[in-house]
């Protein structure tokens, strides 16, 4: 979970079609990266299957739908 936190708060800065690797050792970020870019919008590009650590691309959205700040995946008001 402090996965989501920490990537829903620098990922606000971003400009939107901007992708992002993201390096996540988390045994649940397979599963929990697509599903929180379902909810917000962003796009899941997949893992990177030549880095060297788990890494995994996805791609900010023009118009993303508001999480929680305490919980992400969560959208605001649910």
């Amino acid at each position: 979970m402090r996965l989501l936190l920490e990537l829903r708060k620098r990922i606000t800065e971003l400009p939107p079609g901007t992708t992002i690797h993201l390096i996540a050792s988390d045994p649940a970020a397979p599963v929990d990266l697509p599903a929180w870019c379902h909810l917000t919008g962003h796009t899941y590009l997949g893992p990177l299957p030549d880095a060297p650590m788990p890494t995994y691309a996805l791609r900010t959205t023009d118009r993303p739908a508001a999480t929680g700040a305490e919980a992400p995946w969560h959208r605001d008001g649910t």
